[in-house]
């Protein structure tokens, strides 16, 4: 072991006993951003070796996530807007996010995937895996409810929710106006990918980047900001831990 290895595995523990007994975020969302920055800057020709190296993290820190107890962690994998890059830096990408989540729902991991966003719009063999990777970890128990957000948009996400709500309603044979009249906040976060979820309590975004790009905007009303100068296939478990011990620091009043 190197003496800077070292020394970080003395920092991790002292990290890990300081944000003993300290609250921990029950859901976490981690904009997996920098990857083909980090090429570049690696001296890679292919920016789908940043995007590697990034599948291979996130392995990693669903294992953290796991030691920390946290019970939630959503992923944003593949915006809406990505769908518009070049299909030779595309088509690799997406075969990519399908080669981890087919690793992810492998047996022997703990977690119990699920897909947030419009599969729709994906390639039908990646939609189909995706699919095949949730319906297989639909059992678990054991670590993490993971959620994939791949083909996934805030605004698109919105806009499939109300006309979700207009259809359902509709269908039970009331009136637009009836809805207009009695829709709510509730009525709506019941039609969003993420129903049933709680609302992430921690949002990291890594790349140096501090903007949402269209991540999570309904539900992120109340979460706490991490942003993270290092690019994700940088990320180590201590950037995890700074993360964990910031949220643990700040005083959550929910706008009260």
């Amino acid at each position: 072991m190197t003496l800077r290895n070292l020394l970080y595995s003395v920092y991790e523990r002292r990290l890990t006993a300081k944000l003993a007994g300290k609250p921990v975020p029950r859901h976490v969302g981690v904009m997996c951003d920098g990857n083909r920055r980090w090429a570049r800057e690696m001296g890679f020709v292919d920016p789908n070796d940043g995007h590697r190296m990034g599948a291979e993290r996130i392995k990693e820190l669903l294992r953290w996530c796991d030691a920390a107890g946290v019970g939630h962690v959503t992923l944003w994998l593949l915006s809406t807007d990505n769908l518009s890059r070049p299909a030779e830096e595309l088509n690799p990408l997406l075969q990519i996010i399908e080669d981890l989540s087919t690793e992810l729902a492998e047996e022997g991991n703990p977690w119990r995937l699920r897909m947030v966003g419009a599969l729709d719009v994906l390639p039908a063999q990646l939609a189909q895996a995706l699919k095949a990777a949730e319906e297989r970890t639909r059992d678990r128990a054991g670590g993490a409810q993971v959620n994939i957000a791949v083909g996934y948009g805030g605004r698109r996400e919105i806009a499939d929710a109300v006309r979700s709500l207009l259809l359902e309603h509709v269908a039970a044979g009331g009136t637009v106006e009836e809805l207009a009249n009695s829709i709510d906040v509730d009525h709506i976060s019941e039609h969003l990918y993420t129903k049933g979820l709680p609302d992430p309590d921690l949002i990291i975004r890594t790349s140096g980047e501090q903007r949402l790009s269209g991540f999570m905007l309904w539900q992120s009303v109340h979460s706490e900001y991490y942003f993270c100068e290092l690019n994700w296939p940088d990320f180590r478990r201590v950037d995890f831990l700074r993360a964990l011990r910031s949220y643990a620091t700040r005083q959550r009043r929910f706008g009260v």
